[in-house]
């Protein structure tokens, strides 16, 4: 391709971008003010690029270069966009800190962009010169100063998330405000906030609860306060003569009967369970509505939806309905059926023979059907398989042995399991997988461990067993996978104050200075999360300060996310506490102008952090003046 060919398909693509991003509707969440300057700015792009397109002069490799560069930067502004207009709005809000810092990123790169154009080049008209010079300066403005927060909404969300009972007018104002105001909203919403939940692969944690107890209670208010506001006339009359029209989205795309136990798949469909699992059963490997290949065949329970219909079915005095076998099997409490309970005993005898090959084979199966769901998990367990599978934790096959750790971990999804792989005495064997298995066996050890720490005398127990310093040794040597897995362990571990003290002795903190200034690894947020929490103790606090962190923490809470930011400035603030020395280095690397700005624009906690560290820094400061 010429030069002159390169450059009209360059301008042509910024010709259809510009309109493209034009047609995105009017923004009107809590995003708003920043997406309609923001699509106002680049819209005044388009003379430029129109006069190039009608242009017959040919461009030099530079110019090409530099509108090349500027569509790779609209490229990412178009799906800041998409993401905003389509993604969840109780995140926006919850998150407007983050999406602020986007919008002001992709701002900054496209000044950039316009700052490296040679305008006398491209042969342009003195209006369409003036106007770009225009924009350029408005894009220039824009880089240099942040949106001011919408305290008003800072105040309703906190107020709504930590009140049990809100009052009705902060939920109207966040109903308002989050555009939540009708049925179809709520259900759109709850499509959006798991959809966002499953493209992200990454265990949303704590947000997500905030973000399903914030949608619940704006739900509730709308249910209350105007139930049939998105009905349509004839719905509505439906509802008065007693036979109300379900909703669309509440019937199960395959059978088309209303959902009662709603679940979604990798494509972020939802489907009725038991229809969406003979499907998966009968051997397909598609999304049935959109014909997409699934990446996985998790099922994920959409408990928004659920409530919605539940909700949606008590004001239409409709039965609730009941799940399929939930009269459940009086002897065990589950409602698997005689034939799979006859398959999983079949196994369990297999387990206990002396023929690895069947003990392997076995463990495989039980594997599998314990991931499948949640019924199989109280029925394996039942029938007496976890002592089995424990004692299968020392198999000389590597083989059996992975199956049989990856089994308990499964099964460990069931609170009820945990106590009971506890009480089989599992947890030093699964220590010793942790350290002589393979890879993947080490990998699901180590998530097993941290299935079962969340009860916190389980933190405890496997403390004592001595998990923490083999976990140490693959956050250090694993695989990418394996790190993670016992980064999140080692975190859940370290919140008991005794195991702190095993994870700083076992030599933790030099690698997590290695994975913090590592940002291509991946494990910097895991990193600093663990650090937080180890300088609160004296002995991590002494680790810690041994490795020389100042500068990076510093560059951290310059740089980082709002999260990490805030656990940088903790992990300052402990190692400054008491410490003239830290507090020195500190002010020597600037870090009075990065503190100035996280208790502007930083998380509660971060602004909090922020703030005692600037009267620290400053009481020493008058300090050393007096003296």
């Amino acid at each position: 391709m010429g030069p002159m060919e390169e450059s009209t398909e360059v301008v042509d693509q910024l010709v259809e971008l510009i309109r493209e991003m034009h047609e995105f509707p009017e923004c009107r969440n809590t995003s708003k003010k920043m997406y309609n300057n923001f699509v106002r700015r680049v819209k005044l792009l388009s003379p430029l690029f129109e006069e190039l397109q009608d242009s017959e002069a040919s461009l030099g490799e530079e110019e090409i270069r530099a509108l090349v560069s500027l569509k790779v930067v609209l490229d990412s502004a178009k799906e800041l966009l998409r993401s905003v207009n389509d993604g969840s709005k109780v995140y926006q809000a919850l998150r407007s800190d983050k999406i602020a810092g986007e919008f002001h990123k992709v701002t900054e790169k496209i000044e950039i962009e316009l700052s490296k154009f040679s305008y006398d080049k491209f042969d342009l008209s003195e209006e369409v010169l003036e106007q770009i010079e225009l924009v350029h300066a408005q894009f220039k403005r824009a880089k240099d100063r942040m949106d001011t927060p919408d305290l008003q909404l800072h105040f309703d969300l906190s107020t709504a998330l930590k009140d049990k009972d809100p009052d009705p007018a902060i939920l109207r104002r966040l109903s308002e405000k989050l555009q939540l105001r009708t049925i179809n909203d709520l259900k759109r919403e709850s499509f959006a906030l798991h959809e966002m939940v499953i493209s992200s692969g990454e265990d949303p944690g704590d947000l997500l609860e905030e973000m399903s107890l914030l949608l619940k209670k704006v739900k509730d208010y709308v249910f209350m306060g105007y139930p049939e506001a998105d009905a349509s006339e004839s719905e509505k009359s439906s509802v008065r003569h007693g036979s109300p029209v379900i909703p669309d989205d509440f019937r199960c795309p395959i059978s088309l009967e209303l959902m009662k136990d709603p679940v979604i798949v990798s494509t972020g469909q939802t489907y009725e369970r038991s229809c969406i699992q003979k499907w998966l059963d009968a051997g397909h490997k598609t999304c049935p509505k959109t014909q997409q290949t699934l990446v996985h065949t998790a099922l994920t329970p959409n408990y928004v939806l659920k409530s919605l219909i539940a909700q949606w079915c008590e004001n239409n005095g409709v039965e609730l309905p009941r799940k399929q076998g939930s009269s459940r099997n009086k002897k065990s409490g589950s409602c698997v059926s005689d034939s799979d309970r006859t398959a999983i005993d079949v196994l369990l005898h297999k387990l206990t023979n002396r023929n690895i090959e069947e003990q392997r084979a076995a463990a495989g199966e039980l594997r599998l059907l314990a991931k499948r769901n949640a019924d199989n998990r109280v029925c394996i367990a039942e029938a007496g398989a976890i002592p089995l599978l424990a004692a299968l934790l020392s198999s000389p096959d590597p083989r059996t042995q992975e199956h049989a750790v990856t089994a308990l971990l499964n099964l460990s999804i069931n609170e009820a399991n945990k106590g009971s792989i506890v009480n089989a005495g599992a947890i030093p064997a699964i220590v010793d997988v942790l350290k002589n298995g393979s890879m993947e066996a080490r990998e699901n050890a180590a998530a097993t461990l941290f299935s079962l720490s969340v009860i916190d005398e389980n933190k405890v127990a496997i403390g004592a067993a001595g998990a923490i310093p083999v976990l140490v040794d693959l956050l250090c040597q694993g695989s990418p996978r394996g790190k993670k897995d016992a980064a999140t362990a080692i975190f859940n571990l370290s919140l008991y104050q005794g195991n702190k003290v095993k994870a700083v002795r076992a030599g933790i903190v030099a690698p997590l200075m290695r994975l913090l200034t590592d940002a291509g690894g991946g494990m910097v947020d895991e990193a600093l999360a663990i650090l937080a929490i180890l300088s609160s103790h004296h002995e991590g606090k002494v680790a810690i300060g041994q490795e020389e962190p100042i500068p990076v923490l510093v560059e951290v809470m310059r740089t980082g996310s709002p999260r990490n930011r805030e656990n940088a400035a903790a992990v300052l603030w402990s190692l400054c506490t008491g410490d003239m020395q830290h507090v020195e280095t500190a002010r020597e690397h600037g870090a009075e102008e990065v503190l100035k700005g996280l208790a502007e624009n930083g998380t509660d906690r971060g602004k909090r952090k922020a703030g005692n560290l600037l009267e620290l820094l400053h009481r020493t400061i008058d300090a050393t003046t007096s003296t």
